[in-house]
């Protein structure tokens, strides 16, 4: 099994820790995996993105344009910014949450999120829109959109993991007061 996989987001949105959940889950099953992040920006609102390859054969972490299996995106926009990565017929899933860019906020720029949906609509044959407000509301916690995404991107049928694989890393890298809160947020995509 190789898989290249991009997680991206805004800092403050848990795309790091999402992406180590990845790693961890295919370490403990003896899968060979290099990533690469980004973490400088992620204090201060900016892209984040995270690269990982799992499988064997792969010499570096950084996936090269038109060569990814699977987007997992936090952020319309971020998605968007990402696509260049995505192979033809890969999946993409995305939370439907916006999340303003600094350059936005401060005017540089202009932001349309309902654009970029429609974009991603258009233009990604795979597509798994994830409504994270309503996941937020169903849990009682914005928080877990990490690992809602991560739920939705393992029904997809493209992440190469299984529920099991996850809910291991869980236990391994989140603190066991929120264990069982995102082991429901895992699930929450089933329906």
């Amino acid at each position: 099994m190789n898989k290249n996989i991009i997680l991206c987001g805004v800092g403050g949105q848990g795309t790091i820790l999402a992406s180590r959940l990845i790693a961890t889950a295919a370490m403990d099953r003896d899968i060979p995996i290099k990533t690469a992040e980004t973490i400088g920006m992620a204090q201060r609102g900016g892209s984040v993105f995270s690269h990982l390859r799992l499988g064997e054969g792969t010499n570096s972490p950084l996936i090269g344009r038109g060569e990814v299996d699977l987007i997992i995106g936090f952020e319309p926009g971020e998605t968007v910014r990402q696509l260049p990565f995505l192979k033809k017929g890969g999946t993409v899933v995305v939370s439907s949450r916006p999340v303003m860019p600094v350059s936005a906020m401060i005017g540089q720029s202009s932001y349309d999120a309902p654009q970029m949906i429609e974009y991603l609509k258009a233009n990604v044959e795979n597509l798994v829109i994830v409504d994270a407000d309503k996941a937020a509301e169903d849990l009682g916690s914005a928080k877990t959109l990490n690992v809602v995404l991560l739920g939705a991107a393992l029904r997809s049928g493209e992440l190469g993991l299984s529920e099991e694989d996850l809910i291991g890393a869980i236990r391994e890298k989140v603190p066991e007061k929120f264990f069982d809160l995102n082991k429901k947020a895992l699930a929450w995509s089933r329906g």
